[in-house]
């Protein structure tokens, strides 16, 4: 049986094709187009928002798309006007917007507490980082809020479109402000994308109004390293705010040296 992304990018494809006119950056197009496509192709949509979520987030642009798209942008889907049962959605031109590990940025060693056990079993790389975060208090470190897991692989769907989060933390400062940490995980070979920041932001707007969002993006890079952003909203846009780069090693591997010069550190 053939996958449902490819089934996915056949349909979109075909949606796309129909409408696009040279030189656009914002192609319209309706659900029941979408079923339309779907039933010539021989294909059933049970579920329109993954088949929105893939696209955008998933790798499910179609070649042909791209290769239409200007150099340096891509293609994502948004919505337009009220959601309902032939929902208004459109092809919008983007730049291309990945999240980039500073290279040579400095790191600082942590103690690694993770459970050799779950770092034994963990299935994947986003599994294996989310542990790590978790069991390290790596957003504790980073941010100086107390943070507390609340959910993991969050899915929901805001104005229409499903989002997905890795994990979702709330967390209290100092001052007693509190805050939701949405965070997006990625092993080495991925790379992280502002559009996953931006529907994060959606998602606290939604789900958690009256907290303070304050969104993650975690990812392994070389050396065994750890890069960690954290994001604000600034004129409608996700901006990095804060990076860190950590390293987690068993405690005797944190020399004198290593403490003197972290205490040196700017915060």
């Amino acid at each position: 049986m053939e996958a449902p992304e490819n089934r996915y990018k056949q349909i979109l494809e075909r949606v796309f094709l129909r409408v696009y006119e040279k030189g656009a950056t914002e192609v319209p197009f309706r659900r029941g187009d979408v079923q339309a496509a779907a039933k010539d192709l021989g294909f059933e949509i049970r579920n329109m928002p993954d088949l929105l979520y893939a696209f955008n987030y998933r790798g499910g642009i179609p070649a042909k798309l791209a290769a239409l798209a200007p150099t340096g942008y891509t293609w994502t889907i948004a919505a337009r006007g009220r959601q309902g049962k032939d929902s208004g959605y459109a092809f919008v031109s983007r730049q291309l917007a990945d999240i980039v590990p500073t290279k040579n940025l400095g790191y600082a060693k942590i103690p690694d507490a993770t459970p050799g056990i779950i770092s034994k079993h963990a299935r994947s790389d986003e599994q294996a980082l989310l542990a790590k975060l978790r069991y390290n208090r790596l957003l504790d470190v980073f941010t100086g809020i107390a943070c507390y897991s609340l959910q993991s692989h969050l899915r929901t769907q805001v104005a229409g479109a499903q989002l997905e989060t890795d994990e979702v933390y709330i967390g209290v400062d100092k001052r007693g402000a509190q805050y939701v940490l949405p965070v997006q995980a990625k092993g080495g070979a991925d790379r992280q994308n502002i559009m996953q920041i931006e529907r994060d932001i959606q998602l606290c707007k939604s789900v958690w109004p009256d907290l303070i969002c304050r969104p993650v993006a975690a990812q392994f890079v070389e050396g065994g390293l750890i890069a960690v952003f954290l994001f604000e909203e600034q004129g409608g846009e996700p901006k990095i705010i804060a990076e860190r780069h950590y390293k987690l090693v068993p405690p005797d591997e944190i020399s004198q040296a290593d403490l003197e010069r972290y205490g040196k550190r700017p915060d």
